[in-house]
């Protein structure tokens, strides 16, 4: 898979996700993807959730390998 459509196919996973972090006050940026790994921002009520590391790997995850099965690994950077 090319970088556009891998890329594309993260912000896919991410238009799915979004809607539950909003729900919460919270909102995720997709900020790059090198060698299979996506960064991500998470931004807003999501900064400071407790939960916020299993909403990473139990949500965010998940979803982005269901339309990108070769990713990784998913790393929040605050």
């Amino acid at each position: 898979m090319d970088k556009e459509t891998l890329t594309s196919k993260v912000e896919e996973a991410l238009s799915e996700i979004r809607p539950f972090l909003e729900s919460d006050g919270g909102d995720i940026k997709l900020l790059s993807i090198n060698d299979n790994i996506v960064t991500v921002k998470l931004m807003g009520n999501c900064v400071s959730c407790s939960v916020n590391q299993m909403t990473l790997k139990n949500g965010v995850e998940m979803t982005i390998k269901k339309y990108a099965p070769q990713i990784q690994e998913v790393i929040n950077i605050s």
